[in-house]
Formats: structure tokens, C-alpha cells, sequence
């Protein structure tokens, strides 16, 4: 039998996955990682995966050299149903376990009653500071907070973001245009946080209301979807994305609950039964660009500080944006998370 490999597995957000130190894993990493999660298998049977993206995820950590920095995370996807692990994205919802994690492993020492932890993402370049309660130099997972896409309640995780424009693609706008006309449709290509193909529900036929499962469904949708990705990705600067994650492709419509905007996502096959918190905060952002596909759709709120509501088919996300003039100085965004499994998997 193999020898196992120290993990923990964490909800965090509305995803969940698998935690690990840097110095745990093999070399083979991505091997090791694709027999954790039991992929390719559209049912991950023989693994730890949940048969969706959403439950194929993987944090890894280590103790940061940076200076003002606690840890280093680097995100890993794990394809389902392809032998594919990539790098080319963040995950705001596994970020908010890696605070947890963090302290748990001894990487961070624990203050009473709540402890900052300052993360490096080494997908993106950026740098997070995730807020974890620790009553007595513990953490706990228990709490009043609720969010939107998981049950319960837990301890609330409020991460602060700065200067995630262009993370991934080297700019706000990558293309320089606030719209772009890709096969007859005006889009919004925009990265603060996330590269995300922002689109007009009813430009792709669809009203924006519906459920995953009914635009998984519809074929026509996902190939109009999928020629669109492939065509941006390059104007991106992603390069062919054709075995990539990103960039996320949003579609929007005027919200139906009061919130700021409504919105379908797929990620990139699949439709989020949520949002992804860098997908909120880059929609966000584009809900505040003055010409963007989402401008004239959404309630924007006023003032330096904006709470924009980012609907979703599950719920809402709500993403706090400062201003300075006309741009977006920083986000932050409430998360929760829990500790679900701690001990050894077996490749």
C-alpha cells in the first residue's frame, strides 16, 4: 500500500477541498493529486472528489519568506473528468480555509480571540489578509455567520483584497476596451481577481433566472459559450485556454432581488451553482465601469464605499468596494469556513 499524505479538507465558501503543506506532497505532485481526488472520472468513485469543480480543489501552503506575509497558498483545480491540474487561476472560497489551516499547522501563531493572517497568492501575486476567530488561541468554526450556497452557520472570515486589477492578465480591461463585440456579442473582459468574460443574458439568449441545470442543458448556449472563451482568451493574455479554467464566462441581467445584478456563470463547462469571490469582485467592478456590458444593468449604490449584492442561483454575494475617484481602491468580502477532515489520504 502507498503511504499516505497528511491533509486536512475544508468547506471554504460555497467549494471544498483538500489542504496540504507544501513539504507533505511528493514530487509527482499533480500525479498524487489527480489519484487523491479520483480523477478523470465524471464520478471521482475512486476519491475524495465530489463529482463537480466546486469539490475538486486543493490548497497547498507553506510558511512565507515575504516580508509582512504569513503563508504562501498556491490554488490548485483538479479536472474531473480530464487528467488536468492547473494553476492558470485563484479561488477566493478555498482562500477562506487557508487562515484556518494555517494556525491549525502551526504556521501562524494563534492571538485571542481573532487573528490576522496576511496570505500571498501565488496563482495571482496578490496579497489577502483573511481575519480568523481564535478565542483563547484556538480557532473555531463555529459562529453566526451565514453565507449564501452553504448551510449553517459558522465563524465568520472577513478577507480584504488590494491591488488585484490585472492579476492574472496584466490589466483591469486586458483588451484596453470596456466592451469588445466577440461573433456579434458585446462583452466585457475584465481581471480584478478573477478573468471573467462578462456578457448580457439576453444577448445569449437566455434570461438570466435560470437554473443550472437548465442551461448545463442547453447545448446551443454552451458552444456559443465555449467559442467565445477560446476567442478572448488570447485578447486576455491567457494564451490558448482551450485546457485552462479561465477566464470565467458571466452572463447578467437586472437583479430580481434587490441586489446589485443577477448572474449565471460557468467556470468554465459548468455553471456555478454560486459565484466565485474573485468572479464577484471582478463583476462588481464591472457593475462600477461607466460603458461596460453590466453598467446600465445594475443598482450601483453611491458614495466612496459601495456594498454591491452579486446574485447568484443560490443566494448572493455581497462584495464592500472602496472608491478612489472613479476606480476601485480595494475589496473585501465575508467568508466562512469549516474543518471537515484531518488525517492522512492515500494516492
Amino acid at each position: 500500500m502507498s503511504n499516505g499524505i497528511r491533509a486536512m479538507w475544508i468547506r471554504g465558501g460555497t467549494s471544498k477541498g483538500g489542504y496540504f503543506l507544501a513539504s507533505d506532497l511528493p514530487d509527482d505532485r499533480d500525479a498524487a493529486l489527480l489519484s487523491i481526488m479520483g480523477s478523470p472520472d465524471i464520478r471521482q468513485i475512486d476519491g475524495m472528489g465530489g463529482a463537480d469543480p466546486l469539490t475538486s480543489k486543493v490548497a497547498v501552503v507553506q510558511k512565507s519568506e515575504r516580508e509582512g506575509v504569513d503563508v504562501d497558498y498556491l490554488f490548485l483545480q483538479v479536472f474531473v473528468d480530464q487528467p488536468i491540474v492547473t494553476d492558470a487561476q485563484n479561488c477566493g472560497n478555498i482562500l477562506a480555509g487557508v487562515g484556518p489551516f494555517a494556525i491549525e499547522r502551526g504556521l501562524v501563531v494563534a492571538r485571542d480571540e481573532e487573528t490576522p493572517v496576511t496570505i500571498y497568492m501565488e496563482n495571482t501575486g496578490q496579497i489577502a489578509t483573511a481575519i480568523v476567530q481564535t478565542p483563547g488561541g484556538h480557532v473555531t468554526y463555529q459562529g453566526d455567520a451565514q453565507i449564501d450556497g452553504a448551510p449553517g452557520t459558522s465563524a465568520p472570515i472577513p478577507i480584504a483584497f488590494k491591488d488585484t486589477a490585472g492579476s492574472s492578465c496584466g490589466a483591469l480591461l486586458p483588451t484596453g476596451n470596456v466592451v469588445d463585440v466577440i461573433n456579434g456579442v458585446e462583452v466585457t473582459m475584465i481581471d480584478n481577481g478573477m478573468p471573467c468574460v462578462v456578457m448580457r443574458a439576453e444577448d445569449m439568449g437566455i434570461f438570466g433566472d435560470e437554473t443550472p441545470e437548465d442551461l448545463e442543458e442547453n447545448a446551443d448556449l454552451r458552444a456559443k459559450l465555449e467559442v467565445i472563451r477560446l476567442t478572448c482568451g488570447p485578447m486576455m493574455n491567457l494564451g490558448d485556454v482551450t485546457k485552462k479554467s479561465v477566464p470565467k464566462m458571466t452572463m447578467v441581467s437586472a437583479s430580481r432581488k434587490g441586489g446589485a445584478i443577477a448572474t449565471r456563470t460557468f467556470i468554465p463547462h459548468r455553471c456555478h451553482k454560486t459565484i466565485g469571490v474573485l468572479g464577484a469582485v471582478s463583476v462588481a467592478t464591472a457593475c462600477l465601469l461607466k460603458g461596460s456590458v453590466a453598467y446600465d444593468l445594475a443598482d450601483k449604490g453611491a458614495g466612496a464605499k459601495r456594498d454591491l449584492k452579486i446574485e447568484h442561483p443560490t443566494g448572493e454575494m455581497t462584495v464592500v468596494a472602496k472608491l478612489e475617484g472613479k476606480s476601485v481602491a480595494s475589496a473585501a468580502i465575508l467568508r466562512t469556513a469549516r474543518k471537515l477532515m484531518d488525517g492522512e489520504v492515500f494516492p
